[in-house]
């Protein structure tokens, strides 16, 4: 709705969908994960949170905040009403 409301007055509106990024909550899981399973917090993130995508490693927030700066720059005006996803492959299957 924003997307089309705002982008006559050139406001744009993104939504960035990424898969499990290397925060302290993420991080957090790993211990959680892990005695609920029954498994190594090393194990939660190769065995459960890294099964789906093709690149088998956690988004870094830096590698969020560079698409997100992009979305917010002169070049990106056009995107509007989209969906970015950073999910390494995962929504590919």
């Amino acid at each position: 709705m924003i997307a089309l409301e705002g982008g006559e007055h050139g406001v744009t509106c993104n939504t960035v969908c990424p898969a499990y990024v290397r925060t302290p909550l993420v991080e957090k899981q790993f211990s959680d994960q892990a005695r609920l399973h029954g498994i190594s917090a090393e194990r939660v993130i190769t065995d459960i949170m890294l099964t789906e995508p093709a690149i088998k490693r956690l988004i870094e927030p830096d590698e969020v905040a560079e698409l997100v700066g992009y979305l917010c720059s002169g070049p990106a005006s056009f995107a509007n009403g989209a969906s970015w996803v950073l999910d390494g492959g995962w929504s590919a299957r």
